[in-house]
């Protein structure tokens, strides 16, 4: 597979100084066997599997069995199903009391987007149940433990991010609901979920985001199938992750929580996410980044290696910055949640500041992974562009993470709304205190105040690179203070990268090694 991708049969965690680093910043302590390992099986298996399944063996949907009867089954591949059993125990953590921080962090060694998917829409299920459902335990225990997938089924096809004009309706029958006229159109996990949590609008419930409770829907009731699979989406990329169209029409599900409450389980659901698409975009692009180190210290152009040219060296430091500055914001937006997570409505100012940072960290990372992993293919020339190797796949997943779990504009008016509403901003000027990039997050507010929506998206990259450099001077390591003023200089005041900036040490994380 070295003919594939340069970095088979590595330690990925071992490649990684800067992550090891920023780790140690914002998660001190997690256990350094436990990351080799899974780095070791990233190097080993995932890369090999995920390119596999890519190229030759995605998931199908089988309709019927036998004898005629509806199963809308996904079928994958034996390699992938194997793989997945190897990689379920990334989702326990949390809920064994080790915290979200090395969850996190193997998401971001993981960093396939269609297998991550999977693992987690599983435990976000488990999530809400484990938070709100505690007499589900038992389902709870299979989802983390067992061999059952989850899914988390929020869209429909007349609303997308729009959650308010969700039409599915849940009617009361007994001690559980049915589940009338939804829609379900992008569904990840179609055919592979053994339990779902579904959105629906209760009999009587108000319109409008605030009347939409959240539900466990189960694969089969009585053995029998009690949803239907209209069909698997033709995907750019994450292949892996069967996404179909989900049909609920008479569907048995019940009631999680309180019915009023089932808006902010849903949020929170989808700050778990959120978090997931911000590690797996920069893990996307450290694998690029990783291509790409091997691949300037082996192409030679012009009578010299390609990383002796100065135009590479400035590319290669832009790919760092990014790196290190989009990982930092991550993780810093990971160790806020894990200190507040297990808050409940109407929460309080940890969470709130958790929640904001999350769609500062969602919003910047998935920027940075795109272009990280878009000027890879390019320092890579023709053969980046080819889908016989690894880097074209990198930028084609990185190309989702704008789009999941809500697009920027989505993320800056969620920002905007915890700002206006919740005062999140409050905590994050105490974090960046008087600090210079206090001052730019202070105007960028100023600014959002006076223009409203229209600034939205341009207000959540200022404030996400405020915090991004106040993140990389916290991390002691050297050369991290010189990165956090190139980053600041780069994102926050918009200057060029200066020639002095031309040093192993800034542009290439392994010139030690």
């Amino acid at each position: 597979m070295k003919s594939l991708f340069y970095s088979q049969g590595e330690d990925h965690y071992a490649l990684d100084p800067d992550l090891k680093a920023i780790l140690d910043t914002f998660a001190p302590g997690l256990p350094q066997e436990e990351l080799s390992a899974f780095g070791r099986l990233v190097g080993e298996e995932v890369l090999e599997v995920a390119h596999h399944v890519d190229q030759f063996s995605p998931p199908h949907l089988l309709m019927h069995d036998l004898d005629g009867n509806r199963i809308d089954q996904a079928l994958l591949s034996p390699a992938q199903r194997a793989l997945l059993e190897k990689l379920r125990p990334m989702i326990r953590p949390a809920y064994e009391g080790r915290g979200w921080p090395l969850h996190y962090a193997l998401g971001y060694l993981l960093a396939d987007g269609g297998l991550y998917c999977i693992l987690t829409i599983t435990h976000q299920v488990a999530y809400a149940l484990h938070k709100y459902a505690p007499e589900w335990e038992g389902v709870k225990r299979e989802l983390l433990y067992g061999k059952a997938f989850g899914a988390t089924w929020m869209t429909e096809i007349q609303g997308g991010s729009d959650l308010g004009a969700n039409r599915t309706l849940a009617r009361k029958e007994g001690e559980a609901y049915r589940l009338y006229g939804g829609d379900k159109y992008f569904a990840s996990g179609a055919g592979l979920a053994d339990w779902a949590i579904v959105t629906a609008r209760p009999e009587g419930a108000p319109s409008g985001p605030k009347g939409l409770a959240l539900f466990l829907l189960p694969r089969r009731v009585e053995g029998k199938l009690n949803y239907r699979v209209r069909r698997f989406k033709e995907k750019l990329a994450t292949r892996a992750v069967p996404s179909g169209e989900v049909e609920l029409e008479g569907s048995l599900a019940y009631l999680i929580g309180k019915p009023e409450e089932g808006i902010y389980y849903t949020l929170e659901n989808l700050t778990v996410s959120r978090l997931a698409n911000a590690v797996a975009a920069m893990g996307l692009a450290k694998k690029a980044h990783l291509e790409v180190l091997f691949r300037v210290g082996r192409r030679t152009a012009f009578g010299k290696p390609l990383r002796e040219h100065p135009l590479v060296q400035r590319d290669l430091l832009e790919m760092r910055l990014r790196q290190v500055g989009g990982t930092a914001l991550a993780f810093l937006a990971v160790a806020a949640f894990d200190r507040a997570w297990e808050e409940r409505p109407p929460y309080g100012p940890h969470y709130h500041l958790a929640r904001l940072l999350s769609h500062l960290a969602k919003g910047r990372t998935a920027e940075h992974g795109t272009q990280i992993t878009a000027l890879a293919m390019e320092l890579f020339g023709g053969l980046g562009f080819l889908e016989d190797y690894g880097v074209a796949r990198f930028h084609r997943e990185a190309l989702i993470t704008p789009i999941w779990e809500g697009p920027a504009n989505i993320q800056a008016l969620d920002m905007a709304e915890a700002i206006a509403k919740k005062r999140a901003h409050e905590p994050l000027l105490d974090m960046l205190r008087e600090s210079p990039e206090a001052r730019a997050a202070e105007s960028a507010l100023k600014r959002l105040a006076e223009e409203g929506p229209w600034y939205a998206k341009e207000a959540l990259r200022r404030l996400a690179d405020a915090v991004a450099v106040h993140a990389l001077k916290r991390v002691g390591a050297e050369p991290f203070p010189e990165l956090a003023r190139l980053y600041g200089k780069a994102f926050l005041e918009g200057e060029s990268l200066p020639p002095q900036a031309a040093r192993p040490a800034l542009y290439d994380p392994w010139w030690r090694l």
